[in-house]
This record gives C-alpha cells, structure tokens and sequence, in this order.
C-alpha cells in the first residue's frame, strides 16, 4: 500500500502522531487523524504558548471551556491540544 500524501505534506511518521511545528506562524502542531474510514489533518494549538501538564487555573479553565469540543474526539483540535499541550 502507498503511503498516504497527506502524511508527507503534513511531515509526520504515520495517524494520529502529532508533530511541532515551529515554523506555523500561528500554529503550534500537525497531526494527521484518523479515525475509520475518515482522514483530516488538524493544525493546533498556539504558537509559542506551553501547556501546564499540572492541573492550574489555566489548564482548568481550557479544560472546561473546551470540554465539549474536547468529547468529539480525535478528529477535532481541542482533543489534541487537550492530549499534548496539556
């Protein structure tokens, strides 16, 4: 099977393994999703701003303010932001 172009213009190693980039002007990360049968590539998270892997007022504000687009899961951006940056 040949490898999927997206995965190459996005510049990751395979689904579902987000990757910095540090270039994006306004984004942070690439992640090719896949879930089934569906594929998208999902740019997030912003540039030059790190997440608290502890759980602050920051992270726990994001958390709820998110939480709905967090539960749709790996085909939206706020569940990997949630998942790397924080």
């Amino acid at each position: 099977m040949a490898k999927d172009p997206r995965l190459k213009r996005a510049g990751v190693s395979g689904y579902n393994k987000p990757k910095r980039t540090p270039s994006h002007p306004k984004k942070s990360h690439i992640v090719v999703a896949k879930e089934g049968s569906k594929i998208k590539t999902i740019r997030f998270g912003q540039q030059g701003k790190t997440g608290d892997k502890t759980m602050t007022k920051r992270a726990k504000s994001f958390k709820a303010r998110h939480a709905k687009n967090i539960a749709k899961g790996k085909m939206s951006a706020a569940y990997w932001a949630n998942k790397v940056k924080w």
